[in-house]
């Protein structure tokens, strides 16, 4: 990935409280990225309406449900839709994600029996960008060395 690309990155990796616990999980090289303006920053769970605190979701079969069964499905996908919609304006090519999420989860995710197991997959958004055509990172995955001083 060059430092000349535009890419989209998750809101909780940015440090907005936009997880289902109303936290976030920042990475600094992240906001760094954000503060210099090389991304945008986008939650498709809070722009599909689901606002936090919510329960957690995970990804079972060709569904999104809550612990309590709750199914969830239609928010994610409204909100990986408006997300999508965001980074295509914005030029984004790629996207860095927050791994194992039911939205941003890139290459694999939760299997759906809250135990923390992992399946390959992806999650909503992520799955919307691959097929779009945008490269797709988590922060365990991106390759920070190629952006040299800008992820510094």
């Amino acid at each position: 990935m060059k430092a000349g690309k535009r890419f989209c990155v998750s809101g909780c990796l940015a440090g907005l409280p936009c997880r289902w616990d109303a936290r976030s999980k920042p990475d600094p090289r992240v906001q760094r990225l954000v503060a210099q303006g090389l991304c945008i920053v986008v939650c498709p769970e809070v722009q599909g309406g689901l606002l936090p605190p919510r329960k957690p979701c995970e990804i079972c079969r060709d569904k999104v449900l809550a612990r309590d069964g709750t199914d969830c499905t239609r928010a994610y996908r409204k909100g990986a839709e408006r997300a999508l919609a965001m980074a295509l304006a914005a030029g984004c090519t790629a996207a860095l994600l927050k791994a194992r999420s039911p939205s941003c989860g890139a290459g694999e995710i939760y299997d759906g029996s809250f135990t923390k197991t992992l399946v390959p997959g992806d999650g909503v958004f992520a799955g919307l960008c691959r097929q779009q055509g945008l490269a797709l990172f988590t922060e365990e995955s991106f390759p920070w060395e190629e952006l040299g001083a800008a992820a510094e």
